[in-house]
């Protein structure tokens, strides 16, 4: 079949050429009299950028499709502006003719991805305990803010475990004697500052036998924050450490990596946290390490491999990619959780320039230790999976896509409630779900009324079904009566650390 060639007069100086679509592998060739940068999009939003060349032939295979569904719409435009031609609108798993059309119609929006959500391998009651621990060193107003948004969304009895590295600020003292006196809070203090390194240390041995997270002391967390990174560490045995996504964390920014990348304007962080825990996705990219600004450590990572070196990274900047290396070679492996993001401000403590200087300090000795981690970084960085979180994060906050009506809200499920509880879940301004029967599915309670979103084959074991539906859906919380009836999705909740509500 001869390449298929369009271009719309938009961007004269460049062609399109649709190669071919097997179902799974795009080819195309972009032509051009001067070097242009491109774009390849899908349903209109960038999933992939190319440097500028003057007449490129490229391939691109898709494991599974981004966007969740079987219908794709890709096209080309120039990165300076201005598409390269029609789009081409093929089937993930089904072989294309050249530049012909599988199907015609709106775009659809982004649906859970093939394959997730993996179910956590023990039911939240029987995992281990979990301890937050906070590094605290001055900067007073950043530990407020961190302890605010700790203290709105983490749930009820975790412990918190805040150590305060000599901090010199009189107002960190007040800010912690204010928690002094809960139960789940242990303070750590040091006579003499020892470093972020051993601060994290004294925390992790303070948690004893529990899994513990690393969080920053100037970041802000959100809804479900705590549960997912749980779900995704227990999702599988292999996975060791577990890190959210940020709007300024390096590698683990979304959706643009090793830029800041401010949550849109238009939201509040907890807005822009509720859109990537409802369409991020839960396929889990792996990367050779993860991010202290919030790390879940399994604690049976800990009891084999031992802490932080705090000798040779005693400030940090290298720690946790150490700690992770060694993970790495004692079996387990280190993902990013897509679907938690948490403010950064980063160098609240240190500033920018100490910062840049303790992170060359800390490069040298990864070098010297793992001759190959970088080069290994740089294999896993541009994942295929990885890709698709970030094109799921940019669709998602953009102004035109799923939240262009209103931003994204809590969604609850009523398990036989009654009208007047949906009416209370809308008044709240929050989304209401309900489950039908014969078959079984889940709706969305429309303007319109119940909207199936998601069926059940019949042969599905149900309480697996609930479960996936429960994560996949991001539900915050069920409002359920006390019957037989509801039981069945109570217990899909508990099992899952979703609070459940009287209907």
């Amino acid at each position: 079949m001869a390449p298929v060639d369009s271009a719309d007069g938009t961007h004269a100086a460049a062609r399109q050429h649709w190669l071919g679509w097997d179902g799974r592998t795009l080819r195309w060739r972009v032509s051009a009299p001067a070097p242009v940068a491109t774009e390849l999009c899908i349903d209109g939003c960038v999933f992939q950028r190319f440097d500028a060349t003057a007449d490129a032939t490229h391939a691109l295979d898709f494991e599974f499709s981004p966007t969740g569904n079987t219908n794709l719409a890709f096209s080309l435009r120039a990165s300076a502006g201005g598409t390269l031609g029609a789009a081409w609108r093929v089937r993930h798993g089904e072989a294309a003719e050249a530049g012909v059309d599988r199907w015609s119609g709106a775009t659809r929006a982004l649906a859970p991805l093939a394959g997730t959500p993996q179910l956590p391998d023990r039911a939240w009651a029987r995992m281990p305990d979990v301890a937050v621990i906070v590094a605290i060193h001055n900067a007073a107003d950043s530990v407020r803010r961190c302890l605010a948004a700790l203290a709105r969304f983490t749930p009820p009895g975790v412990r918190w475990i805040l150590v305060d590295d000599a901090s010199t600020d009189p107002a960190i003292a007040a800010l912690l004697a204010q928690h002094a006196a809960s139960g789940h809070v242990r303070i750590e203090r040091h006579a003499a500052n020892r470093g972020y390194t051993s601060a994290v240390n004294s925390g992790i041995a303070a948690a004893g036998a529990s899994d513990v997270v690393l969080l920053n002391s100037d970041t802000e967390v959100g809804p479900r924050w705590l549960e997912s990174l749980r779900l995704a560490a227990y999702a599988d045995a292999t996975v060791g450490t577990v890190t959210a996504v940020s709007d300024n964390a390096g590698a683990f920014s979304v959706p643009e990596l090793e830029q800041y990348c401010p949550i849109p304007a238009r939201w509040s962080l907890v807005e822009a946290q509720r859109a990537v825990l409802q369409q991020a996705g839960l396929r889990f990219p792996e990367l050779p390490t993860g991010n202290g600004f919030c790390l879940f450590i399994k604690h049976e990572v800990v009891a084999r491999i031992g802490a932080f070196d705090a000798e040779a990274f005693p400030s940090g900047y290298g720690e946790e990619n150490d700690f992770c290396q060694r993970a790495v070679a004692a079996g387990w492996r280190n993902v990013i959780a897509g679907n938690v993001l948490v403010r950064h401000e980063r160098s609240a403590s240190f500033g920018d320039a100490r910062r840049a200087t303790l992170g060359a300090q800390g490069m040298a000795v990864l070098r010297r230790r793992y001759p190959r981690y970088e080069s290994d970084v740089g294999a896993t960085l541009y994942s295929f999976p990885r890709r698709v979180l970030d094109y799921r994060v940019r669709r998602s906050y953009a102004a035109d896509g799923s939240y262009a009506q209103r931003p994204p809200r809590a969604r609850v499920l009523l398990a036989g409630a009654a009208d007047d509880t949906a009416r209370r879940v809308a008044a709240a301004g929050d989304d209401a779900f309900v489950l039908m029967h014969d078959p079984l599915r889940l709706c969305e309670v429309r303007e319109g009324g119940p909207s199936a979103v998601a069926t059940a084959p019949h042969d599905a074991l149900a309480a697996d079904v609930l479960k996936r539906w429960l994560i996949a859906w991001a539900i915050e919380r069920v409002c359920a009566p006390a019957t037989a009836a509801a039981a069945p999705v109570v217990a899909a909740a508990a099992d899952l650390g979703i609070p459940v509500a009287d209907a």
